[in-house]
């Protein structure tokens, strides 16, 4: 096999995003539901034979060493590979957005070069690099919708139902480590569970660090407000600033501010790339 060509890594929505805790060493405790949707970068592989590994932009400019270049590395080491790869990057997904567009990158590069080098690696393999690359990766490498515990780590996948998306994703952007350092963000939010969101899935809870990027980034207030204006129940997906809200067949939108990104999506049950990664040993 010489190359992969048009390789989906797509994107997610934080159904809700509470915020329980927080351990000694800083990093936060948390619960939520991982939604993939059909909205997607799209990645090139070519395999090279002299070891190198390099990118190319066909689009957005990526910084010099993204998330993708670092899986690549991580994986040539981890595996002793004495392939390299080009990987070509057609960036859709905004970034700054909180839709995991740089994890999803990661995970899709693990998984294409593990084929692509005829590594043909479980996922118990892979997950390690991708937990050290971004809490966000292993999600993406497990393929299925889930419910998060822990600092992220702890993933079980569940199903739901389908259903149609707005996501607005305003010109400005917001650091995920802002959000999370902001002394004002609830931090103590009563731990939830899954009969109580599988009896409302797409009306459950809320996102515990909307209140602090609505006052960092006042854009995210304007996205909700456009949104809830359309008739629609809004809020924000992970960090901010893309917010996003459940559609009615009836809907009617109207279209957005200039500059801002926006997406009507549909849910997705599984990866596009699930059945490319065993789950045996």
């Amino acid at each position: 096999m010489q190359f992969l060509h048009n390789v989906p890594a797509p994107a997610k929505l934080n159904l809700f995003l509470h915020i329980t805790g927080r351990r000694a060493d800083g990093y936060h405790l948390l619960q939520s539901v991982f939604m993939l949707i059909d909205w997607w970068d799209v990645l090139h592989f070519d395999r090279r034979d002299d070891g190198q590994l390099l990118r190319e932009d066909l689009g957005t400019p990526l910084p010099a060493l993204d998330l993708s270049l670092k899986a690549a590395h991580a994986l040539k080491q981890a595996s002793g590979c004495s392939h390299g790869a080009k990987i070509r990057v057609q960036k859709n997904l905004p970034s700054e957005a909180g839709l995991g567009g740089g994890s999803s990158d990661a995970a899709t590069t693990l998984l294409a070069l593990n084929r692509l080098w005829g590594l043909n690696w479980p996922l118990s393999r892979l997950l390690p690099l991708g937990a050290a690359l971004g809490a966000d990766v292993p999600f993406f490498l497990g393929g299925r919708n889930a419910w998060v515990q822990g600092i992220g780590e702890q993933l079980q996948s569940i199903a739901l139902p389908p259903a149609r998306f707005v996501v607005l994703k305003p010109q400005q952007g917001l650091a995920t480590a802002r959000i999370f350092q902001d002394p004002l963000l609830v931090r103590n939010t009563q731990p939830a569970t899954m009969p109580n969101f599988a009896a409302q899935p797409y009306a459950f809870g809320r996102n515990d660090l909307q209140a602090v990027a609505q006052r960092l980034c006042p854009e995210v207030s304007q996205a909700i407000d456009w949104l809830e204006n359309q008739g629609l129940q809004a809020r924000m997906t992970g960090s901010g600033s893309a917010v996003f809200a459940k559609l009615e067949p009836s809907t009617v939108l109207t279209h957005p501010p200039d500059g801002w990104t926006w997406r009507i999506c549909s849910n997705l049950e599984a990866h596009p790339l699930h059945r490319w990664v065993s789950c045996d040993d």
